[in-house]
């Protein structure tokens, strides 16, 4: 049975403790296992630890982790205390040599993926769709869309992939009905957030130039058949709600 630990964390502060499960303990920016690390490291604590510190918690989920050969499960929660002064950042964490890599895997699922999507209707009431030729449902219909660059507003990400992908120029604007999604797809906990827009555009006309490396091709659907043909809970979801 893999090893339980808990990512307790509230308002970006998390709780590491030492080898001896003691706590709060703090990282260093920078520092590296050179200056000791081995046995020293800090890490998350186990439930009986948490308990002997007096923290009272409540689950919020699970993640299995896979660090090399090794395999543990990190069950979030949320402590019942008030602000933790004296806890980690959770953006100092992945900078210490010395936090175990658990933890600092652990910080690094807890960050949200960001995607931006667009469902493009065209006059006839259909829905646009790309087949991918690679990701995450390569061989598959799909809205066109895709990951958010980091300082990307979420209408902008999503006419440069329209772009990017189809070679077609859409413009998005707050008058733009859109969806915000949030969903978790595998034990790993990663999670997902898409922001979705409904887009109308005039289909006589209108110019595709397909990225060649990631799109085989393109389709217009009814609603009934883009349902049928997504894969995506998220792009199903959007069809459903913004068609």
């Amino acid at each position: 049975m893999a090893e339980e630990f808990l990512h307790l964390e509230h308002d970006g502060k998390l709780l590491l403790v030492n080898s001896e499960g003691e706590g709060p303990q703090i990282p260093v920016k920078g520092r590296t296992l050179a200056a000791g690390g081995g046995e020293d490291m800090i890490r998350l604590p186990t439930i009986d630890e948490v308990a002997a510190l007096g923290i009272e918690w409540s689950e919020k989920g699970r993640a299995v982790l896979r660090i090399g050969e090794s395999t543990a499960t990190v069950i979030k929660g949320h402590p019942e205390i008030v602000w933790p002064e004296d806890w980690a950042w959770k953006d100092h964490v992945i900078s210490d040599s010395w936090t175990h890599p658990l933890a600092r895997e652990s910080v690094y699922r807890s960050l949200h993926r960001l995607v931006a999507k667009v469902v493009v209707i065209d006059d006839d009431d259909r829905i646009l769709m790309a087949k991918v030729k690679r990701g995450h449902f390569t061989g598959c219909w799909s809205l066109p869309g895709g990951y958010l660059d980091h300082d990307e507003h979420p209408r902008i990400g999503a006419a440069r992939e329209a772009l990017e992908e189809l070679g077609i120029n859409i413009e998005i604007n707050e008058s733009n009905t859109s969806i915000v999604e949030q969903n978790i797809f595998t034990d790993e906990g990663i999670s997902f957030v898409s922001f979705t827009y409904h887009v109308s555009v005039e289909s006589e006309g209108l110019d595709f130039s397909l990225k060649e490396d990631e799109i085989e091709a393109v389709g217009w659907f009814s609603r009934s058949e883009a349902i049928a043909n997504a894969v995506s809970w998220f792009d199903i979801t959007a069809i459903e709600k913004l068609s």
